[in-house]
């Protein structure tokens, strides 16, 4: 696992090979001359949709609405809205802290959500009453807790929390009624928590060993006192994770990367231990999961930064087929409780996600949200490509390329490369406001997936590994080459920018390579490594050592993370730079950014600094996400110009 990833993006269309010659082109038309440009507010003024929890009841027990997610008012909360369309119904009318539906109960109206401090990340499970009145069922000071899923009889739900040991998980199921409540897995072995069998009995625990190397067990929690059982024994480093139970409780389905490159789907037989393939793809299968009552399979392959969704109808053998869709990148699909219809969010390089549902006898789809701001014309934004660059050692590396409309070899725009956060993440196609405000307003983006993202295989996952600031950076500083190579590029004003990993990846850009990038956007990235890894928290105890395995371990590496770290180079940096930082951020504590700052500062170098006071790791309050895109087109207006 890499820990310190953003968000991840939503994949999207396929790439086709005229989409990579257009990037080398350059003309404009007079239908782009004309495009009309928008401000961070008109972005941001779009609306943020996603769906409940995918091992909750997303549809209410009469099949008549769906849970789901809105930022519509400037904060996350809960919706319900009706399958026949109209306006989302708020459930939840938080003013401050973002909250997301979980699941509906099976036999009523109530609702279970979960909601964070400010983007501190210790994330509480509620429940919502018929009348409104809410209770925190994990309360606690620094207690973080989850929502794990409902037993198949509807009258238990389960819930992961660390409030025993702050630095491990335990299980409790709770009674859907009283709410009372039992430990029925304690979590003494360093596992994670992967999913609870449908009758109850069985839990899939995770383990990581090191960051190439993992293990799943089963533990029989019908048993009382029962050992987890090691259901991966192997040799040599091969990764595992767990999907999800079959619906009868029979099989767990799994991923792995122990016969190729990349990860496919396995089934483990509880009874009998055998193991069998079920998906298997030349790209990794993304997740798979079941409708209620296992008619339907569900399966995603990360094609080449896309998700390409399939359902099989398992009794007929048949793909379902959807109609009347746009382009676009399927996920999130939840089942109503008949199987009569699916709810599925939708979203495309060009749109943010929307909600839909549609029938599964017929295909037919209706479309209930429109998220994107009306005030934007849909064909003024731009759809991407994937790029392939050879970097300094003849690697291929990818990425996604956005070309602002108009940019030719006579009126060649501006760029910024984006490194993903992680280390291990992965820049995907799908709707970006930050990324379309910057294109819109004449910007060349380069989302580049450097040496050690995820999606492209094991091999290319683990080259950066215990050399992060190094081959990863040196692929970073490569991609200004490859843009300089496109007419349509101006050649004399590139940027860096990047999150998390990714505003590391940039303050290292302008420490170590100081003449490559004529600016630099930091958001809440990593200055000082060796802080960071001895400040990881607690709840990341079970993935602490994978990562330490990874980047180094503070008690022996602690040279080496002082040389990869910008804040004891800065006096090296000598262009521009914007740092943008969360104060509750608890994996890039604000000190991170605090001290770069006045470091560059010291040197007399142009440096300036947005902090956002109720933030965490990643700005959810919409305000602050406009005041951020904002403060990026200022800065590079200001020093790589238009």
């Amino acid at each position: 696992m890499r820990s310190f990833s953003m968000l991840a993006a939503v994949s999207l269309a396929a790439l086709t090979a005229p989409a990579i010659a257009q990037a080398h082109e350059g003309h404009a038309t007079t239908e782009e001359a004309q495009v009309k440009t928008y401000t961070a507010q008109q972005f941001f003024e779009s609306t943020s949709y996603g769906v409940g929890s995918p091992s909750g009841f997303n549809f209410s027990p009469d099949g008549k609405y769906v849970l789901v997610n809105s930022d519509a008012t400037g904060v996350f909360n809960a919706y319900r809205i009706s399958v026949a369309g109209g306006e989302p119904v708020p459930l939840t009318t938080s003013s401050t802290n973002a909250t997301f539906g979980a699941s509906f109960f099976p036999d009523d109206s109530r609702v279970l959500f979960t909601a964070d401090e400010g983007g501190d990340e210790l994330n509480h499970l509620f429940v919502m009453h018929k009348d409104g009145t809410i209770t925190d069922l994990t309360p606690g000071e620094k207690v973080k807790a989850g929502f794990a899923g409902w037993h198949a009889d509807g009258k238990t739900f389960y819930v992961i929390t660390n409030e025993r040991d702050s630095a491990a998980f335990d299980l409790y199921a709770y009674d859907a009624a009283t709410y009372e409540r039992s430990r029925v897995f304690t979590n003494e072995g360093g596992f994670s928590i992967s999913d609870v069998s449908p009758d109850g009995r069985w839990v899939a625990l995770s383990k990581a060993l090191s960051s190439a190397n993992s293990d799943l067990y089963v533990a029989d929690l019908s048993a009382a006192g029962a050992e987890p059982k090691l259901m991966t024994p192997h040799e040599g480093n091969v990764s595992y994770g767990a999907y999800t139970f079959t619906r009868d409780s029979a099989a767990l389905i799994y991923a792995t990367n122990e016969h190729g490159e990349f990860s496919q789907a396995w089934r483990y037989d509880l009874a009998s231990g055998e193991k069998s393939s079920v998906v298997e793809a030349d790209w990794d299968v993304a997740f798979l999961q079941y409708s209620p009552t296992g008619r339907y399979r569900v399966s995603a392959i990360n094609e080449d930064a896309l998700t390409a969704v399939t359902i099989l109808d398992q009794t007929s053998g048949e793909t379902v087929t959807l109609d009347g869709l746009p382009e676009g990148s399927l996920g999130s699909i939840r089942f109503d409780p008949a199987e009569t219809r699916i709810a599925f969010t939708l979203t495309s390089d060009t749109s943010p996600t929307d909600i839909y549902v549609a029938d599964l006898a017929s295909g037919a789809a209706t479309r209930l949200t429109k998220a994107l701001n009306p005030a934007i014309d849909e064909d003024d934004l731009v759809t991407a490509t994937v790029a392939r660059f050879p970097s300094y050692d003849g690697l291929e590396i990818p990425g996604i390329l956005y070309r602002p409309r108009g940019a030719s070899a006579a009126s060649p725009a501006p760029a910024v490369v984006l490194v993903h956060g992680g280390p291990g993440g992965q820049s995907t196609r799908g709707y970006s406001a930050m990324i379309q405000h910057l294109v819109n307003n004449g910007y060349a983006v380069y989302a580049i997936n450097n040496r050690g993202s995820s999606g492209y295989g094991k091999t290319f996952f683990h080259m950066d590994d215990k050399r992060h600031g190094d081959v990863d950076l040196k692929d970073v500083i490569a991609s200004k080459g490859f843009l300089q190579g496109l007419d349509w590029v101006a050649d004399d004003r590139i940027a860096v920018m990047g999150g998390s990993y990714g505003g590391y990846m940039t303050a290292a850009a302008l420490a170590f390579h100081p003449e490559v990038f004529d600016a630099g956007i930091n958001i809440f990235g990593v200055t000082n490594w060796v802080r960071t890894l001895k400040s990881i928290p607690p709840w990341w105890g079970s993935f602490r050592d994978a990562l330490y395995d990874e980047m180094g371990d503070p008690a022996n590496d602690e040279e080496r993370h002082r040389a990869i770290s910008p804040l004891f180079h800065a006096g090296k940096i000598t262009k521009p730079m914007l740092v943008v930082q969360g104060a509750n951020d608890p994996r890039v504590l604000q000190v991170e950014s605090d001290e770069l700052v006045a470091a560059v500062r010291a040197s007399g170098v142009p440096v300036e600094y947005v902090l956002f006071p109720d933030e965490g790791h990643g700005f959810r309050r919409r305000e602050n996400r406009i005041t951020a895109s904002e403060a990026y087109l200022k800065f590079l207006d200001e020093h790589i110009g238009r």
